[in-house]
């Protein structure tokens, strides 16, 4: 049997658990795609597969995104065929791997002016970013939102995309060198959370009115202070949790600082309907091709070298994406 390589846990915890294994890659079965890998992308959800805060039945492969060429199709796959461009973002772990089979249903097509590792680095980020500021609430040109970790993969797509809608976007970052970059990348403010009070801060930009939505993804560490950043019916979006789960939230602390809103959407809840992912995927698509957005990669690693990358991610050390080449 044909065999590829590909990062496999047996067991939670650390970096330390990503093991580099020779493992058996077969033909594609009815409904099933083999891709060949061109590059991988990395984001916080692999942290939370490989620390167990989200369970994998193990042993397991690990990675949710991922660009490359399709090999092979199995039997009724329509729309799909060796030679084709193709990314993802979802579906079955595994795309830490030079090349894998996969149900066809999660895939895309790849524009030909978007390279792969381009791809890898702004799928989930890029889908994220898109359902976030389109479709959690559908921002319009004049509205003021707080978006943390704005150096971050997501933070910088969100910034250029923000800035094309006419929306005026308030970052938060851990250092200086992260403001400029957040600044260079689509946002009208960036607040360094390491020298200046949050709240105080939004209050001061917006005349002490706060904004209509934040977009949380750190979590435990900035929660409360997101929600004192939100004017009345405000809508608190948390989309991760980097610094740790939030506390259990009262409805009645919602109701006293001015009947707020939260929500907890994630992306894979949004593209499960594959009629939308292709839509998502489409305007993503059209504002790289069109220069609003242009995904930036931070950091690359070998695939083999993947514990690394989750080191340096979970540092904070990061900007932009990072993109594991097989």
């Amino acid at each position: 049997m044909t065999t590829t390589h590909a990062i496999r846990i047996e067991r939670t915890g650390g970096p330390e658990v990503l093991q580099w294994q020779e493992v058996p890659l077969g033909e594609p079965g009815p409904g099933e795609v083999r891709v060949r890998h061109g590059a991988v992308g990395v984001n916080f959800i692999d942290v939370y597969h490989r620390t167990g805060l989200y369970p994998l039945q193990l042993p397991a492969g690990i990675g949710l995104e991922a660009a490359g060429t399709v090999e092979a199709v199995g039997e009724g796959v329509a729309g799909f065929a060796p030679g084709d461009r193709v990314a993802y973002c979802n579906g079955p772990t595994g795309a830490y791997a030079q090349a894998r089979v996969m149900p066809a249903r999660f895939l895309v097509k790849l524009p030909d002016g978007i390279a792969f590792d381009t791809a890898s680095s702004m799928m989930l980020k890029g889908l994220t970013a898109q359902f976030l500021l389109r479709r959690t609430r559908k921002l319009q040109g004049g509205d003021v939102a707080v978006f943390h970790a704005a150096a971050g993969g997501v933070g910088l797509i969100a910034g250029q995309w923000a800035r094309a809608l006419g929306v005026e976007l308030i970052g938060t970052a851990g250092s200086d060198e992260k403001c400029a970059l957040a600044l260079a990348n689509g946002y009208a403010h960036c607040i360094n959370y390491r020298t200046e009070d949050l709240v105080s801060r939004v209050k001061e930009i917006t005349d002490g009115k706060g904004v209509a939505v934040v977009y949380d993804s750190v979590g435990r560490d900035t929660w409360e202070r997101s929600l004192a950043c939100l004017q009345p019916f405000g809508l608190m979006v948390s989309f991760g949790n980097s610094s740790g789960p939030v506390p259990p939230v009262l409805l009645t602390d919602l109701a006293a600082k001015g009947s707020l809103y939260v929500t907890r959407p994630t992306l894979m809840t949004h593209i499960a309907d594959r009629a939308t992912l292709e839509q998502m995927a489409a305007e993503l698509f059209g504002v790289v091709l069109a220069s609003q957005v242009t995904p930036i990669i931070g950091r690359r690693f070998a695939l083999r070298d993947v514990a690394r990358a989750h080191m340096a991610l979970e540092s904070r050390e990061t900007t932009g994406s990072i993109v594991l080449e097989p």
